[in-house]
């Protein structure tokens, strides 16, 4: 058994998250607990009690999405259940690198608030848009891609699955991408509810002032093989880590790419850890009979480890 663990990116996001984890697991609570202190505020308080305007702000779901993550994979590693590989949807790769080792939730939660805040600076030096386009190929992305150039700069993001790609880019540009998909048969074409655009040339920004935060933070080499983002190949070095993380503004997140990897490696079952189950969806789309499990809340976490034979979670008594 080659278990992979899967975390979520930005997006999952939702008031409440975590929170019954906490509540009933002395590993969960410590770990918002400390959240808390490395921010330096109630920042468990924002993730259990909103306001969900605030929440959304880049600077606070990307630490939020981490925690919760970081929460529930030390759950399942104080059940014993030990990962072969790790993958993480954008922002995700941190969690999947606090598991692999290679980064300390501490270090981690530093460099994910400091992420946020400049994506969230050249979103407003640069503003721009991001649309999902499903059910077009990845080849036929491109061609939209090129053919809104002249509109404006707009490039394919997300590679997330079969017909699920993101595009991100200048809004004019993404404008009329969206109406090419369309034109050329797209099932849905939608907008998302960001002003940055994430992944694109028009986080550069951000990009030089992460490439700095990254430059400072000790990294080590991961117990695991981590599968980057930029490549969808699996990595373990320190240095090669923090060369794929400065990377990861400007380049697509190849996350079929990366899940088609893990199942050549043999990986399986996958056990997504965190906020919600976007990732096992987008699993399903790329191999059906793949065998997945998530651990958002108890009842996940419960059900997860029974299914995969480890032992159950201390509970607060």
């Amino acid at each position: 058994m080659k278990v992979a663990f899967l975390f979520p990116g930005q997006g999952a996001q939702a008031v409440g998250m975590g929170s019954a984890l906490a509540a009933a697991y002395p590993v969960a609570r410590d770990t918002f607990e400390s959240a808390d202190r490395a921010l330096g505020f109630a920042f468990s308080a924002l993730l259990w009690g909103g306001p969900e305007d605030e929440l959304r702000k880049t600077m606070n779901a990307q630490p939020a999405l981490l925690t919760h993550s970081v929460a529930a994979w030390r759950l399942v590693e104080q059940g014993g259940l030990k990962p072969a590989f790790v993958a993480g949807h954008s922002l995700g790769e941190y969690s999947a690198c606090v598991a692999a080792g290679a980064l300390s939730f501490e270090e981690a939660l530093k460099l994910t608030r400091r992420r946020g805040e400049l994506m969230y600076q050249a979103g407003l030096e640069r503003p721009g848009a991001m649309a999902a386009i499903l059910g077009l190929a990845r080849e036929q992305i491109e061609a939209v891609c090129d053919g809104a150039a002249a509109a404006g700069l707009v490039k394919a993001a997300n590679l997330n699955a079969p017909g699920q790609v993101v595009i991100s880019g200048e809004v004019a540009g993404v404008e009329r991408a969206c109406e090419l998909a369309k034109a050329a048969g797209a099932r849905r074409v939608l907008r998302l509810g960001v002003t940055g655009a994430f992944h694109s040339p028009l986080m550069a920004s951000a990009a030089t002032g992460l490439a700095e935060a990254l430059d400072a933070a000790p990294l080590r080499d991961a117990r695991c093989p981590v599968i980057a983002n930029v490549s969808g190949e699996p990595m373990r070095k320190a240095d090669e880590i923090r060369t794929a993380l400065k990377g990861q503004l400007l380049a697509p997140v190849r996350w079929e790419d990366s899940m088609r990897r893990l199942i050549e490696l043999g990986a399986g079952p996958f056990v997504e850890l965190g906020t919600g189950k976007v990732l096992r969806g987008l699993l399903r789309a790329l191999s059906p009979t793949a065998i997945s499990y998530n651990v958002d809340d108890p009842g996940s976490l419960t059900a997860t480890l029974a299914a995969i034979g480890a032992a159950p979670a201390e509970r607060t008594t």
